[in-house]
């Protein structure tokens, strides 16, 4: 039996988000711990050219719920981008959860073939669903949840591998 194009996404996402916040739940234990502002983790970045944590967050976010809600033929909600702590940051990432989770899987049906026009550096890519998915939304999302994974670990925050990838079922 071939996987649907839900089952190729939504709980791939919901999977990288959680453990995205879990992430920054650390993140955020360790700079109470050692005493140091948010603010120096919330303007950390890799390279000058890099976004900072917040924007990797607010990223890979959009991506997941622009990514799901597009599957089923629906434009996603818009979210400010207005986070300024780790907090802020987390509720994000449950926002974006609680959101998938409200889309129901049968509206994922003929997703795979669906056209989804998006622009991509600056000019507007047609996709299928499938392509949009496997080409643009899992890269993008692993792309940024893997920045803002480097950014906490490059300051000081004490985690592995192991907390990217999470809980083996």
């Amino acid at each position: 039996m071939s996987l649907t194009i839900y089952q190729s996404s939504v709980p791939v996402f919901i999977r990288a988000l959680n453990q995205l916040k879990a992430i920054l739940a650390k993140g955020a234990a360790n700079a109470a711990t050692r005493k140091i502002d948010e603010s120096t983790f919330m303007q950390g970045r890799l390279a000058p050219d890099m976004f900072p944590l917040p924007a990797q967050v607010q990223i890979a976010t959009d991506m997941a719920r622009g990514g799901a809600a597009r599957l089923t033929g629906v434009e996603p909600p818009k979210f400010e981008d207005d986070e300024k702590s780790f907090a802020d940051l987390i509720a994000r990432v449950d926002k974006t959860v609680e959101y998938m989770k409200s889309l129901p899987e049968a509206a994922f049906e003929g997703g795979d073939t669906r056209t989804i026009t998006r622009p991509v550096r600056g000019q507007p890519k047609q996709f299928t669903g499938r392509n949009y998915l496997q080409q643009f939304i899992i890269p993008n999302l692993y792309f940024h949840t893997t920045a803002a994974y480097l950014i906490l670990r490059h300051n000081g925050v004490d985690i592995g591998k192991a907390d990217f990838i999470g809980p083996l079922d």
